[in-house]
């Protein structure tokens, strides 16, 4: 297995979480997890969004933090984006049905580590956003991003 590389990208505005949104979706495959870790507000559900427009869902793509999974059939891969923020144990998660949601899919997760992580996983891409000032949230964000496995070696 190949190790992984983490790259730093910054997030001063909207175009450019878009601009990172249409990167990973341009290389994602069936099988795929994002996993979108960040403070509350740090803008998770934004790259979600702009992942989703970026794989040609021209809809509305509501938050999952109520229904949990929302599913987008229609793409090529299908896309599951799970938000687990409600999950109080990642035995829930399993519950969930989640294998039978990412069976051919590619599944977003953001708040991942409450569904037990899935870093584990070779198809894994990483996502953590944060602030880059912690005390002014206007200020701009960045993305750290781990690709391992089969991430690696894909093109931009």
């Amino acid at each position: 297995m190949a190790t992984a590389e983490t790259v730093t990208v910054d997030l001063p505005h909207l175009a450019a979480m878009e601009t990172l949104g249409a990167q990973i979706a341009a290389n994602m495959r069936a099988g795929d997890v994002i996993a979108l870790s960040g403070p509350l507000g740090a803008g998770k559900t934004t790259l979600a969004r702009a992942i989703l427009r970026a794989a040609g869902h021209a809809g509305e793509v509501p938050s999952p933090t109520f229904t949990l999974i929302e599913l987008y059939d229609a793409l090529d891969p299908p896309v599951a984006h799970a938000d687990f923020y409600r999950l109080e144990d990642p035995a829930e998660a399993a519950e969930l049905g989640l294998e039978d949601y990412r069976d051919g899919a590619v599944l977003i997760a953001e708040w991942p580590e409450r569904a037990g992580g899935f870093a584990h996983e070779p198809g894994c891409l990483r996502v953590d956003i944060a602030f880059v000032d912690e005390t002014a949230a206007d200020e701009g964000r960045k993305a750290i991003v781990q690709c391992g496995g089969n991430w690696l070696g894909r093109e931009p």
